[in-house]
Protein backbone atom coordinates (compact mmCIF):
# COMPACT_ATOMS: atom_id res chain seq x y z
CA UNK A 1 0.00 0.00 0.00
CA UNK A 2 2.80 2.43 0.92
CA UNK A 3 4.49 1.66 -2.40
CA UNK A 4 1.27 2.41 -4.29
CA UNK A 5 0.82 5.71 -2.48
CA UNK A 6 4.42 6.61 -3.27
CA UNK A 7 3.96 5.81 -6.97
CA UNK A 8 0.72 7.81 -7.14
CA UNK A 9 2.40 10.79 -5.45
CA UNK A 10 5.37 10.55 -7.82
CA UNK A 11 3.10 10.41 -10.88
CA UNK A 12 1.11 13.43 -9.71
CA UNK A 13 4.35 15.33 -9.14
CA UNK A 14 5.63 14.39 -12.60
CA UNK A 15 2.34 15.47 -14.19
CA UNK A 16 2.40 18.81 -12.36
CA UNK A 17 5.97 19.54 -13.47
CA UNK A 18 5.23 18.41 -17.03
CA UNK A 19 2.18 20.65 -17.38
CA UNK A 20 4.08 23.80 -16.50
CA UNK A 21 6.80 25.70 -18.23
CA UNK A 22 8.92 25.38 -21.33
CA UNK A 23 12.19 23.52 -21.35
CA UNK A 24 15.35 25.63 -21.47
CA UNK A 25 18.81 24.43 -22.31
CA UNK A 26 20.17 25.87 -19.07
CA UNK A 27 18.30 27.03 -15.97
CA UNK A 28 20.28 29.23 -13.57
CA UNK A 29 18.97 29.71 -10.05
CA UNK A 30 20.26 32.77 -8.20
CA UNK A 31 21.00 36.44 -8.72
CA UNK A 32 24.70 36.58 -7.81
CA UNK A 33 27.45 37.67 -10.23
CA UNK A 34 27.93 33.98 -11.03
CA UNK A 35 24.30 33.73 -12.13
CA UNK A 36 24.63 36.66 -14.53
CA UNK A 37 27.99 35.65 -15.98
CA UNK A 38 26.79 32.06 -16.47
CA UNK A 39 23.74 33.29 -18.38
CA UNK A 40 25.83 35.63 -20.52
CA UNK A 41 28.18 32.77 -21.41
CA UNK A 42 25.36 30.38 -22.29
CA UNK A 43 23.76 32.96 -24.56
CA UNK A 44 27.07 33.74 -26.25
CA UNK A 45 27.53 30.05 -26.93
CA UNK A 46 24.18 29.93 -28.70
CA UNK A 47 21.87 28.14 -26.26
CA UNK A 48 18.74 29.26 -24.42
CA UNK A 49 18.95 30.13 -20.76
CA UNK A 50 16.75 31.53 -18.01
CA UNK A 51 17.91 33.11 -14.75
CA UNK A 52 15.47 32.49 -11.92
CA UNK A 53 16.40 35.15 -9.37
CA UNK A 54 14.89 34.71 -5.89
CA UNK A 55 15.31 38.44 -5.21
CA UNK A 56 13.93 41.53 -6.90
CA UNK A 57 17.43 42.88 -7.50
CA UNK A 58 20.12 41.13 -9.53
CA UNK A 59 23.83 41.20 -8.77
CA UNK A 60 23.94 39.93 -5.19
CA UNK A 61 26.62 41.61 -3.12
CA UNK A 62 28.16 43.34 -6.14
CA UNK A 63 25.04 45.52 -6.37
CA UNK A 64 24.29 45.17 -2.66
CA UNK A 65 26.99 47.43 -1.19
CA UNK A 66 30.26 45.59 -1.74
CA UNK A 67 31.87 48.23 -3.92
CA UNK A 68 35.37 47.90 -2.45
CA UNK A 69 36.19 44.79 -4.44
CA UNK A 70 38.09 42.13 -2.53
CA UNK A 71 40.52 41.28 -5.25
CA UNK A 72 44.15 40.49 -4.46
CA UNK A 73 46.02 40.35 -7.76
CA UNK A 74 43.87 41.89 -10.52
CA UNK A 75 45.79 40.01 -13.20
CA UNK A 76 44.11 36.79 -12.06
CA UNK A 77 40.86 37.85 -13.72
CA UNK A 78 39.89 38.05 -17.36
CA UNK A 79 36.85 37.08 -19.41
CA UNK A 80 33.44 38.19 -18.20
CA UNK A 81 34.79 39.14 -14.77
CA UNK A 82 37.20 41.68 -16.21
CA UNK A 83 34.52 42.81 -18.64
CA UNK A 84 32.38 43.88 -15.70
CA UNK A 85 35.11 45.98 -14.10
CA UNK A 86 35.96 47.51 -17.45
CA UNK A 87 32.31 48.43 -17.91
CA UNK A 88 32.39 50.05 -14.47
CA UNK A 89 35.36 52.15 -15.63
CA UNK A 90 33.46 53.11 -18.78
CA UNK A 91 30.47 54.13 -16.66
CA UNK A 92 32.58 56.53 -14.63
CA UNK A 93 34.31 57.98 -17.68
CA UNK A 94 30.95 59.55 -18.49
CA UNK A 95 30.85 62.91 -16.74
CA UNK A 96 27.08 62.78 -16.24
CA UNK A 97 27.55 59.99 -13.70
CA UNK A 98 29.56 62.26 -11.41
CA UNK A 99 26.61 63.94 -9.74
CA UNK A 100 28.01 64.71 -6.27
CA UNK A 101 31.73 64.88 -6.84
CA UNK A 102 34.16 65.77 -9.60
CA UNK A 103 35.82 62.80 -11.21
CA UNK A 104 39.29 64.24 -10.65
CA UNK A 105 38.59 64.54 -6.90
CA UNK A 106 37.97 60.83 -6.43
CA UNK A 107 40.80 58.45 -5.61
CA UNK A 108 40.20 54.91 -4.29
CA UNK A 109 41.72 54.04 -0.92
CA UNK A 110 42.37 50.84 0.99
CA UNK A 111 43.09 47.68 -0.99
CA UNK A 112 42.02 49.36 -4.25
CA UNK A 113 44.48 52.26 -3.89
CA UNK A 114 46.31 53.13 -7.05
CA UNK A 115 43.69 51.84 -9.48
CA UNK A 116 42.80 55.27 -10.86
CA UNK A 117 43.44 55.55 -14.58
CA UNK A 118 43.28 51.82 -15.33
CA UNK A 119 41.03 50.51 -18.08
CA UNK A 120 39.16 48.69 -15.31
CA UNK A 121 37.72 50.10 -12.09
CA UNK A 122 37.19 48.10 -8.91
CA UNK A 123 35.34 50.58 -6.68
CA UNK A 124 31.80 51.67 -7.45
CA UNK A 125 28.37 52.68 -6.15
CA UNK A 126 25.74 49.94 -5.84
CA UNK A 127 23.56 51.83 -8.31
CA UNK A 128 26.38 51.89 -10.87
CA UNK A 129 26.94 48.14 -10.58
CA UNK A 130 23.21 47.55 -11.00
CA UNK A 131 23.09 49.80 -14.06
CA UNK A 132 25.96 47.88 -15.68
CA UNK A 133 24.36 44.48 -15.07
CA UNK A 134 20.94 45.64 -16.22
CA UNK A 135 22.61 46.93 -19.37
CA UNK A 136 24.05 43.44 -19.84
CA UNK A 137 20.55 42.07 -19.41
CA UNK A 138 19.34 44.19 -22.32
CA UNK A 139 22.46 43.86 -24.46
CA UNK A 140 22.70 40.08 -24.16
CA UNK A 141 18.91 39.62 -24.27
CA UNK A 142 18.97 37.71 -20.98
CA UNK A 143 15.78 36.11 -19.73
CA UNK A 144 15.70 36.99 -16.01
CA UNK A 145 12.69 36.14 -13.86
CA UNK A 146 12.83 38.09 -10.60
CA UNK A 147 11.31 37.38 -7.21
CA UNK A 148 10.83 33.63 -7.70
CA UNK A 149 12.03 31.56 -4.74
CA UNK A 150 12.64 27.85 -5.01
CA UNK A 151 10.02 25.63 -3.40
CA UNK A 152 12.28 23.77 -1.01
CA UNK A 153 9.63 21.22 -0.09
CA UNK A 154 10.02 17.54 -0.93
CA UNK A 155 8.41 17.92 -4.38
CA UNK A 156 9.94 21.30 -5.24
CA UNK A 157 12.81 19.77 -7.23
CA UNK A 158 11.99 16.90 -9.55
CA UNK A 159 14.85 14.49 -10.18
CA UNK A 160 14.99 11.35 -12.28
CA UNK A 161 17.88 8.93 -12.85
CA UNK A 162 20.36 11.20 -11.10
CA UNK A 163 19.37 14.33 -13.03
CA UNK A 164 17.31 17.39 -12.21
CA UNK A 165 14.29 17.50 -14.52
CA UNK A 166 12.74 20.72 -13.23
CA UNK A 167 12.08 22.78 -10.14
CA UNK A 168 9.06 24.65 -8.89
CA UNK A 169 9.01 28.07 -7.23
CA UNK A 170 6.74 29.15 -4.39
CA UNK A 171 4.41 30.85 -6.86
CA UNK A 172 3.88 27.52 -8.64
CA UNK A 173 5.98 28.25 -11.72
CA UNK A 174 7.98 25.32 -13.05
CA UNK A 175 11.35 25.65 -14.78
CA UNK A 176 12.56 22.70 -16.85
CA UNK A 177 16.04 22.38 -18.28
CA UNK A 178 18.73 20.13 -19.65
CA UNK A 179 21.34 21.63 -17.35
CA UNK A 180 21.03 23.53 -14.05
CA UNK A 181 23.33 25.96 -12.28
CA UNK A 182 22.93 26.82 -8.59
CA UNK A 183 24.41 30.32 -8.31
CA UNK A 184 22.92 31.23 -4.91
CA UNK A 185 24.95 32.17 -1.85
CA UNK A 186 23.10 29.50 0.14
CA UNK A 187 23.12 26.50 -2.21
CA UNK A 188 19.37 25.92 -1.93
CA UNK A 189 18.94 24.14 -5.27
CA UNK A 190 22.00 21.97 -4.66
CA UNK A 191 20.66 20.89 -1.27
CA UNK A 192 17.13 20.26 -2.54
CA UNK A 193 18.54 18.08 -5.32
CA UNK A 194 20.18 15.78 -2.76
CA UNK A 195 23.79 16.75 -3.45
CA UNK A 196 26.28 16.26 -0.62
CA UNK A 197 27.27 19.41 1.27
CA UNK A 198 28.51 20.62 4.61
CA UNK A 199 27.99 23.62 6.88
CA UNK A 200 30.52 25.01 9.34
CA UNK A 201 34.18 24.38 10.06
CA UNK A 202 35.85 21.05 9.48
CA UNK A 203 38.44 19.88 11.99
CA UNK A 204 42.00 20.35 10.81
CA UNK A 205 42.32 16.59 10.63
CA UNK A 206 39.66 16.32 7.91
CA UNK A 207 41.86 17.64 5.08
CA UNK A 208 45.24 17.92 6.78
CA UNK A 209 44.84 21.67 7.38
CA UNK A 210 46.24 23.99 10.04
CA UNK A 211 43.74 26.88 10.15
CA UNK A 212 40.30 25.28 10.11
CA UNK A 213 38.00 24.47 13.02
CA UNK A 214 37.89 26.45 16.26
CA UNK A 215 40.50 29.24 16.35
CA UNK A 216 41.39 31.23 19.47
CA UNK A 217 45.18 31.60 19.20
CA UNK A 218 45.06 32.85 15.60
CA UNK A 219 42.14 35.23 16.27
CA UNK A 220 44.25 38.32 16.94
CA UNK A 221 42.44 40.76 14.63
CA UNK A 222 39.09 42.48 15.26
CA UNK A 223 39.51 41.65 18.91
CA UNK A 224 38.43 43.06 22.28
CA UNK A 225 40.83 44.77 24.64
CA UNK A 226 42.00 42.50 27.42
CA UNK A 227 40.07 42.41 30.67
CA UNK A 228 36.59 43.38 29.46
CA UNK A 229 33.95 41.58 31.49
CA UNK A 230 31.39 39.47 29.64
CA UNK A 231 28.81 39.80 32.41
CA UNK A 232 25.86 42.19 32.68
CA UNK A 233 27.38 43.46 35.91
CA UNK A 234 31.14 43.54 35.38
CA UNK A 235 32.82 40.76 37.31
CA UNK A 236 29.53 39.28 38.58
CA UNK A 237 28.75 35.86 37.03
CA UNK A 238 25.38 35.75 38.80
CA UNK A 239 24.20 38.68 36.65
CA UNK A 240 24.44 36.55 33.51
CA UNK A 241 26.28 36.94 30.23
CA UNK A 242 25.70 39.94 27.99
CA UNK A 243 23.73 39.39 24.73
CA UNK A 244 25.63 37.44 22.10
CA UNK A 245 28.19 35.96 24.51
CA UNK A 246 28.46 32.23 25.20
CA UNK A 247 30.59 30.35 27.71
CA UNK A 248 33.75 28.95 26.14
CA UNK A 249 33.34 25.20 25.75
CA UNK A 250 37.06 24.66 26.27
CA UNK A 251 37.59 22.41 23.27
CA UNK A 252 40.92 22.51 21.50
CA UNK A 253 41.73 24.79 18.60
CA UNK A 254 41.37 22.98 15.31
CA UNK A 255 38.28 20.99 16.30
CA UNK A 256 35.29 21.20 13.98
CA UNK A 257 31.76 22.49 14.45
CA UNK A 258 28.72 23.58 12.46
CA UNK A 259 29.14 27.29 13.22
CA UNK A 260 29.28 29.94 10.47
CA UNK A 261 31.40 33.07 10.16
CA UNK A 262 29.56 36.32 10.90
CA UNK A 263 27.39 38.29 8.47
CA UNK A 264 26.75 42.02 8.18
CA UNK A 265 25.49 44.64 5.74
CA UNK A 266 28.11 46.33 3.55
CA UNK A 267 26.65 49.80 4.07
CA UNK A 268 26.76 52.48 1.42
CA UNK A 269 27.12 55.73 3.37
CA UNK A 270 27.57 59.38 2.46
CA UNK A 271 28.67 62.58 4.15
CA UNK A 272 26.88 64.73 1.56
CA UNK A 273 24.17 66.61 3.52
CA UNK A 274 21.94 66.77 0.44
CA UNK A 275 22.00 62.98 0.05
CA UNK A 276 22.43 61.79 3.64
CA UNK A 277 19.76 60.02 5.71
CA UNK A 278 20.82 60.40 9.37
CA UNK A 279 21.06 57.21 11.40
CA UNK A 280 17.80 56.52 13.23
CA UNK A 281 17.25 54.83 16.57
CA UNK A 282 15.27 51.62 15.98
CA UNK A 283 11.99 51.25 17.84
CA UNK A 284 13.28 47.95 19.25
CA UNK A 285 16.53 49.51 20.51
CA UNK A 286 18.06 47.67 23.48
CA UNK A 287 21.07 49.35 25.03
CA UNK A 288 22.34 46.04 26.46
CA UNK A 289 23.07 44.89 22.89
CA UNK A 290 25.85 47.49 22.74
CA UNK A 291 27.23 47.24 26.28
CA UNK A 292 30.39 45.52 25.08
CA UNK A 293 30.92 48.36 22.60
CA UNK A 294 30.67 50.91 25.41
CA UNK A 295 33.18 48.96 27.48
CA UNK A 296 35.61 48.64 24.57
CA UNK A 297 35.41 52.38 23.88
CA UNK A 298 35.82 53.21 27.56
CA UNK A 299 38.97 51.10 27.94
CA UNK A 300 40.63 52.98 25.11
CA UNK A 301 39.28 56.34 26.17
CA UNK A 302 38.63 59.69 24.54
CA UNK A 303 42.32 60.43 23.98
CA UNK A 304 42.78 57.28 21.86
CA UNK A 305 40.02 58.31 19.46
CA UNK A 306 40.72 62.05 19.49
CA UNK A 307 43.81 61.56 17.31
CA UNK A 308 41.66 61.93 14.18
CA UNK A 309 42.93 58.63 12.79
CA UNK A 310 39.81 56.91 11.43
CA UNK A 311 41.70 53.60 11.34
CA UNK A 312 41.07 53.46 15.08
CA UNK A 313 37.29 53.56 14.66
CA UNK A 314 35.14 50.40 14.54
CA UNK A 315 34.55 50.43 10.81
CA UNK A 316 36.35 50.29 7.47
CA UNK A 317 34.95 53.25 5.57
CA UNK A 318 36.27 52.82 2.01
CA UNK A 319 35.75 55.63 -0.48
CA UNK A 320 33.39 55.11 -3.41
CA UNK A 321 32.55 57.67 -6.11
CA UNK A 322 30.14 60.56 -5.46
CA UNK A 323 31.05 60.96 -1.76
CA UNK A 324 29.89 57.48 -0.86
CA UNK A 325 31.45 54.52 0.89
CA UNK A 326 31.53 50.78 1.17
CA UNK A 327 31.56 50.36 4.96
CA UNK A 328 32.67 47.08 6.49
CA UNK A 329 33.48 45.51 9.86
CA UNK A 330 36.54 46.41 11.92
CA UNK A 331 37.52 45.93 15.60
CA UNK A 332 36.16 43.70 18.36
CA UNK A 333 32.64 45.12 18.22
CA UNK A 334 31.47 46.40 14.87
CA UNK A 335 29.01 45.64 12.07
CA UNK A 336 29.45 41.84 12.19
CA UNK A 337 26.59 40.33 14.24
CA UNK A 338 28.77 37.57 15.62
CA UNK A 339 27.07 34.24 16.28
CA UNK A 340 23.61 35.36 15.23
CA UNK A 341 23.63 33.77 11.75
CA UNK A 342 24.40 30.12 12.39
CA UNK A 343 20.97 28.85 11.33
CA UNK A 344 20.86 30.88 8.10
CA UNK A 345 22.18 28.20 5.68
CA UNK A 346 19.54 25.61 6.56
CA UNK A 347 16.79 27.98 7.73
CA UNK A 348 13.36 28.26 6.14
CA UNK A 349 12.55 31.45 4.25
CA UNK A 350 10.53 32.64 7.23
CA UNK A 351 13.41 32.07 9.62
CA UNK A 352 15.85 33.73 7.24
CA UNK A 353 13.59 36.76 7.21
CA UNK A 354 13.74 36.87 11.02
CA UNK A 355 17.53 36.55 10.96
CA UNK A 356 17.74 39.26 8.28
CA UNK A 357 15.59 41.64 10.33
CA UNK A 358 17.61 40.94 13.48
CA UNK A 359 20.81 41.83 11.61
CA UNK A 360 19.17 44.96 10.22
CA UNK A 361 17.93 46.14 13.62
CA UNK A 362 21.31 45.39 15.21
CA UNK A 363 23.26 47.35 12.60
CA UNK A 364 20.81 50.25 12.55
CA UNK A 365 21.09 50.42 16.32
CA UNK A 366 24.87 50.20 16.18
CA UNK A 367 25.18 53.14 13.80
CA UNK A 368 22.75 55.28 15.80
CA UNK A 369 24.70 54.43 18.96
CA UNK A 370 28.06 55.41 17.49
CA UNK A 371 26.64 58.69 16.20
CA UNK A 372 24.52 59.70 19.20
CA UNK A 373 24.88 57.79 22.45
CA UNK A 374 26.40 59.82 25.34
CA UNK A 375 28.51 56.83 26.43
CA UNK A 376 30.36 57.00 23.12
CA UNK A 377 33.40 59.36 23.20
CA UNK A 378 32.55 62.74 21.71
CA UNK A 379 35.33 62.47 19.11
CA UNK A 380 33.77 59.23 17.85
CA UNK A 381 30.26 60.70 17.78
CA UNK A 382 31.57 63.69 15.86
CA UNK A 383 32.80 61.44 13.04
CA UNK A 384 29.83 59.08 12.84
CA UNK A 385 27.21 61.82 12.99
CA UNK A 386 28.59 63.25 9.74
CA UNK A 387 27.54 60.10 7.93
CA UNK A 388 24.32 58.40 6.98
CA UNK A 389 22.77 56.13 4.41
CA UNK A 390 22.10 57.41 0.89
CA UNK A 391 18.82 58.75 -0.42
CA UNK A 392 19.71 57.68 -3.96
CA UNK A 393 20.61 54.04 -3.20
CA UNK A 394 18.56 50.90 -2.55
CA UNK A 395 15.10 52.20 -3.41
CA UNK A 396 14.14 48.51 -3.58
CA UNK A 397 15.40 47.81 -0.05
CA UNK A 398 13.70 47.82 3.37
CA UNK A 399 13.84 51.62 3.59
CA UNK A 400 16.02 54.53 4.73
CA UNK A 401 18.86 53.65 2.35
CA UNK A 402 19.40 50.10 3.65
CA UNK A 403 19.86 47.17 1.29
CA UNK A 404 18.02 43.88 1.00
CA UNK A 405 21.25 41.90 0.47
CA UNK A 406 22.79 40.54 3.65
CA UNK A 407 26.49 39.73 3.38
CA UNK A 408 26.23 35.95 3.42
CA UNK A 409 29.94 35.28 3.66
CA UNK A 410 29.52 31.53 3.83
CA UNK A 411 26.61 29.10 4.00
CA UNK A 412 26.44 25.59 2.58
CA UNK A 413 29.48 24.24 0.78
CA UNK A 414 29.17 21.35 -1.64
CA UNK A 415 31.29 18.25 -1.05
CA UNK A 416 31.96 17.57 -4.71
CA UNK A 417 34.24 15.74 -7.07
CA UNK A 418 37.25 17.79 -5.88
CA UNK A 419 37.59 19.65 -2.59
CA UNK A 420 39.65 22.84 -2.54
CA UNK A 421 41.63 23.09 0.70
CA UNK A 422 44.22 25.18 2.52
CA UNK A 423 46.90 23.30 0.58
CA UNK A 424 45.55 24.81 -2.66
CA UNK A 425 45.63 28.30 -1.15
CA UNK A 426 49.23 27.78 -0.06
CA UNK A 427 50.27 26.43 -3.46
CA UNK A 428 51.20 23.04 -2.03
CA UNK A 429 48.58 21.31 -4.19
CA UNK A 430 47.84 22.63 -7.68
CA UNK A 431 44.44 21.99 -9.26
CA UNK A 432 44.81 19.74 -12.28
CA UNK A 433 41.75 21.03 -14.14
CA UNK A 434 41.68 24.80 -13.54
CA UNK A 435 38.62 26.76 -14.65
CA UNK A 436 39.27 30.05 -12.79
CA UNK A 437 41.71 31.66 -10.37
CA UNK A 438 41.44 32.84 -6.77
CA UNK A 439 43.67 35.63 -5.52
CA UNK A 440 42.64 36.64 -1.99
CA UNK A 441 44.08 35.84 1.40
CA UNK A 442 42.57 33.10 3.54
CA UNK A 443 39.99 35.21 5.36
CA UNK A 444 37.32 34.11 7.81
CA UNK A 445 35.48 36.51 10.08
CA UNK A 446 34.77 35.71 13.72
CA UNK A 447 32.38 32.87 14.47
CA UNK A 448 31.74 33.09 18.22
CA UNK A 449 31.87 35.60 21.07
CA UNK A 450 32.99 33.76 24.19
CA UNK A 451 33.64 34.30 27.88
CA UNK A 452 36.78 32.67 29.25
CA UNK A 453 37.22 31.05 32.67
CA UNK A 454 37.87 34.50 34.19
CA UNK A 455 34.71 35.96 32.68
CA UNK A 456 36.51 38.08 30.10
CA UNK A 457 35.14 38.38 26.57
CA UNK A 458 36.90 37.61 23.32
CA UNK A 459 35.99 36.81 19.74
CA UNK A 460 36.87 33.45 18.18
CA UNK A 461 37.36 32.38 14.59
CA UNK A 462 38.96 35.24 12.68
CA UNK A 463 41.71 34.09 10.31
CA UNK A 464 43.73 36.36 8.03
CA UNK A 465 46.68 34.53 6.50
CA UNK A 466 48.18 35.68 3.21
CA UNK A 467 51.80 34.48 3.40
CA UNK A 468 53.97 31.56 4.38
CA UNK A 469 56.25 31.19 7.39
CA UNK A 470 59.01 33.10 5.56
CA UNK A 471 56.74 36.06 4.86
CA UNK A 472 56.27 35.29 1.15
CA UNK A 473 52.78 36.24 -0.04
CA UNK A 474 50.82 33.38 -1.56
CA UNK A 475 50.30 33.94 -5.31
CA UNK A 476 46.94 33.47 -7.04
CA UNK A 477 46.04 29.81 -7.45
CA UNK A 478 43.77 27.82 -9.79
CA UNK A 479 40.33 26.46 -8.88
CA UNK A 480 39.61 22.93 -10.08
CA UNK A 481 36.66 22.06 -12.33
CA UNK A 482 35.83 19.21 -9.95
CA UNK A 483 35.02 21.71 -7.22
CA UNK A 484 31.98 23.08 -9.09
CA UNK A 485 30.40 19.71 -9.93
CA UNK A 486 28.81 17.09 -7.63
CA UNK A 487 30.38 13.74 -6.95
CA UNK A 488 29.72 11.14 -9.61
CA UNK A 489 26.37 9.46 -9.09
CA UNK A 490 24.74 12.34 -7.19
CA UNK A 491 23.58 14.71 -9.93
CA UNK A 492 24.84 14.65 -13.51
CA UNK A 493 23.42 17.96 -14.78
CA UNK A 494 24.15 20.46 -12.02
CA UNK A 495 27.00 22.96 -11.60
CA UNK A 496 27.62 24.95 -8.41
CA UNK A 497 29.92 27.96 -8.91
CA UNK A 498 29.24 29.79 -5.61
CA UNK A 499 28.68 27.18 -2.88
CA UNK A 500 31.47 25.20 -4.44
CA UNK A 501 33.33 22.25 -2.97
CA UNK A 502 35.87 23.73 -0.58
CA UNK A 503 36.91 23.49 3.04
CA UNK A 504 35.93 26.33 5.34
CA UNK A 505 39.43 27.78 5.10
CA UNK A 506 39.73 27.53 1.31
CA UNK A 507 36.26 28.98 0.87
CA UNK A 508 37.36 31.93 2.98
CA UNK A 509 39.83 32.77 0.21
CA UNK A 510 37.71 31.85 -2.80
CA UNK A 511 34.48 33.62 -1.71
CA UNK A 512 35.08 36.88 -3.59
CA UNK A 513 32.81 38.49 -6.16
CA UNK A 514 35.34 38.58 -9.05
CA UNK A 515 35.90 34.86 -8.50
CA UNK A 516 32.15 34.23 -8.66
CA UNK A 517 31.98 36.10 -11.98
CA UNK A 518 34.76 33.84 -13.28
CA UNK A 519 33.28 30.63 -11.89
CA UNK A 520 29.90 31.54 -13.35
CA UNK A 521 31.49 31.82 -16.78
CA UNK A 522 33.14 28.43 -16.26
CA UNK A 523 29.84 26.87 -15.19
CA UNK A 524 28.02 28.31 -18.20
CA UNK A 525 30.69 27.01 -20.54
CA UNK A 526 30.64 23.54 -19.01
CA UNK A 527 26.85 23.40 -19.12
CA UNK A 528 26.75 24.19 -22.85
CA UNK A 529 29.55 21.77 -23.70
CA UNK A 530 27.90 19.00 -21.66
CA UNK A 531 24.63 19.50 -23.54
CA UNK A 532 26.34 19.47 -26.92
CA UNK A 533 28.41 16.41 -26.00
CA UNK A 534 25.39 14.66 -24.52
CA UNK A 535 27.32 13.79 -21.37
CA UNK A 536 27.17 14.24 -17.63
CA UNK A 537 29.11 17.17 -16.20
CA UNK A 538 31.37 14.61 -14.51
CA UNK A 539 32.25 13.12 -17.93
CA UNK A 540 32.93 16.38 -19.76
CA UNK A 541 36.41 16.26 -21.37
CA UNK A 542 38.61 18.89 -19.78
CA UNK A 543 40.70 19.96 -22.77
CA UNK A 544 37.82 21.40 -24.85
CA UNK A 545 36.54 23.16 -21.71
CA UNK A 546 39.95 24.64 -21.06
CA UNK A 547 40.40 25.73 -24.67
CA UNK A 548 37.06 27.50 -24.76
CA UNK A 549 37.68 29.28 -21.45
CA UNK A 550 41.08 30.50 -22.62
CA UNK A 551 39.64 31.60 -25.96
CA UNK A 552 37.03 33.63 -24.08
CA UNK A 553 39.67 35.39 -21.97
CA UNK A 554 39.45 33.39 -18.76
CA UNK A 555 42.71 33.40 -16.80
CA UNK A 556 43.78 29.92 -15.71
CA UNK A 557 47.39 30.66 -14.90
CA UNK A 558 49.26 33.93 -14.48
CA UNK A 559 52.11 32.54 -16.56
CA UNK A 560 49.85 32.90 -19.59
CA UNK A 561 49.60 36.66 -19.03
Amino acid sequence: MKKQIFMITLCLSLMAHARNGREYDVVVYGGSPAAISAAVQVKRMGLECVVVCPDKRIGGLTTGGLGQTDIGNKNAFGGIALEFYRDIAAWYRDEKHWTRQKREDYLPDGQCSGTKGDDSMWTFEPSAALAVLENWERRENLDIVRGEKLDRGKDGVLTRDGRIVSFRTLSGRVFKGKMFIDATYEGDLMAAAGVSYTVGREPNSKYGETLSGCQRKMAVYHQFCKGISAYVKPGDPSSGLLPGVMTDDGRADGTGDDYVQAYCFRMCLTDDPANRIPFKKPASYDEKMYELLFRQLAVRGEKFYASGNERRLPWINSKMPNRKTDTNNRDGFSTDFVGMNWRWPEASYEERERIFNAHLEYQRGLMWTLANHPRVPSSVRKVYSRWGTCRDEFADGPGDGWQSQLYVREARRMVGSYVMTEANCRGKIIAGKPVAMAAYTMDSHHVRRIADANGYVSNEGDIQVDRDEKGVIFPPYPIDYGSIIPKRGECSNLLVPVCLSASHMAFGSIRMEPVFFALGQAAGTAAVQSIKAGCAVQDLPYRPLRDRLVADGQVLTLKAR
